[in-house]
């Protein structure tokens, strides 16, 4: 396959969410007709609810400063499914891509001839694979991995990280992952497993009893931050929840000298003060500027909420797009009185919330002008005609949407200063 027929193939999976299965032994059967990619390499896992993405690249920038090279493995994309598979910085080739999609599809299909398996692993198994063969084919050192979703049953943990973190836990997800906190958070813990060394953000009490419960059993003394760690370097990536996120990051960069990597503080500072982590927020400049984040849930619209309460030019225009399946009376009784006027449109995703349900949350929470939009090109077009230059346009609420409406920002930003 071609990276075109590579990427179709992929989607015809069916979508990543919408279709799937969580469970281990897809992953394990391709992995072990591989060889074995992810045994060439110690490996991170990271999951949370929110700052999974970020703290896997705010590590993957320390460890690219201190000369080792890393494999990145991250989810959602923006723009290119390359974007997932990064090695040393650099998202990997489309031919590269489509070289190991190939491989890897060559033995799902063999496997279901074979019928060890029922049917096609699904797009996020073979993605997966996708990034433990290329990584090995890359010769990395080591590979950070950012969990899908959940962590007992998600892909990223058939390849036996040596170290686990864990950032911060909070509801989404409900319907894959339980309807409390704490079986949230028992699906999040069951990375932690005997002889890994475990670093656990600053959670809730409920969180962190059920995460410390599950290192006692499987004889896990977990690094647990409290909160209290002075950083000592800031991080380029906005909002004070960062701070959280960079400890983390560095309990984890400790934790690989452990394991025989030599990482310098002048890599720590280095790395941090380096790290890029597009949609989540983004500012762009422009006349007005444009904030994006791919704020998706009540805990990430808050912490959202707390920056542009802070920090955010006024007049204020939020574009916001989110998925059905979402906390959207939380989320809208969160963001949506910070706007002067909120801008509601649909997601080009078969998951989006429609114009109705968006409306029905905006009736009760809105505070300024709200206006419909049939997508979200439009939708960004009636955003600039309200906006002064002076304002600020924040997109906000799906990183489909961040994806959608990125390209097209970063187009009018790179026009107007040249």
């Amino acid at each position: 396959m071609n990276f075109v027929a590579a990427v179709e193939y992929l989607w015809g999976l069916g979508h990543e969410t919408l279709t799937m299965k969580l469970g281990l032994r897809n992953t394990e059967l391709l992995l072990d007709a591989l060889d074995n990619p992810e045994r060439a390499f110690p490996s991170v896992q990271i999951a949370g609810t929110n700052g999974k993405g970020s703290t896997a690249v705010m590590l993957d920038s320390i460890c690219c400063a201190a000369g080792i090279k890393v494999g990145l493995y991250t989810s959602p994309h923006l723009v290119s499914i390359t974007e997932r598979i990064r090695v040393a910085g650099e998202a990997i080739t489309p031919e590269e891509f489509a070289a190991c999609a190939t491989t890897v599809r060559n033995i799902a299909e063999q496997l279901l001839r074979d019928k060890q398996i029922e049917a096609l692993p699904t797009f996020f198994e073979q993605l997966t694979v996708i990034a433990l063969l290329a990584f090995r084919n890359a010769g990395i050192e080591l590979a950070i991995l950012e969990t899908g979703l959940g962590g007992r049953l998600d892909s990223t943990t058939a390849a036996n990280a040596r170290i686990a973190g864990i950032t911060q836990i909070a509801m989404d997800h409900e319907e894959y992952l339980g309807r409390t906190l704490e079986s949230i958070a028992s699906e999040k813990a069951a990375i932690i497993r005997p002889g890994v060394d475990a670093v656990i953000a600053r959670q809730t009490p409920e969180a962190l009893a059920v995460l410390l419960k599950r290192c006692e059993e499987t004889g896990v003394v977990p690094i647990v931050d409290d909160g209290h760690r002075t950083i000592e370097t800031r991080t380029a990536l906005l909002g004070r929840h960062q701070v959280d996120n960079a400890a983390v990051a560095i309990r984890l960069a400790e934790a690989l000298k452990v394991h025989s990597f030599t990482i310098p503080h002048s890599a720590i500072v280095s790395g941090l003060e380096a790290v890029r982590h597009p949609g989540r927020l983004e500012m762009i400049e422009h006349e007005p500027a444009f904030l994006l984040d791919g704020a998706h849930n009540p805990a990430g619209c808050q912490s959202l909420r707390d920056y542009l309460d802070e920090f955010a030019p006024r007049p204020l225009t939020l574009v916001f797009g989110v998925m059905r399946d979402k906390r959207l009376d939380q989320i809208g009784a969160i963001l949506f009185p910070a706007a002067d006027v909120l801008i509601l449109t649909p997601v080009d995703n078969p998951r989006s919330a429609s114009i109705e349900m968006l409306r029905s949350t905006a009736s009760r929470f809105a505070r300024g002008v709200v206006i419909e939009s049939n997508s979200s090109a439009h939708a960004l077009r009636i955003a600039l005609e309200r906006t002064p230059s002076e304002g600020l346009i924040c997109i906000a609420g799906s990183l489909y949407l961040i994806g959608e409406l990125r390209p097209l920002i970063l187009k009018m930003s790179l026009d107007k200063a040249t």
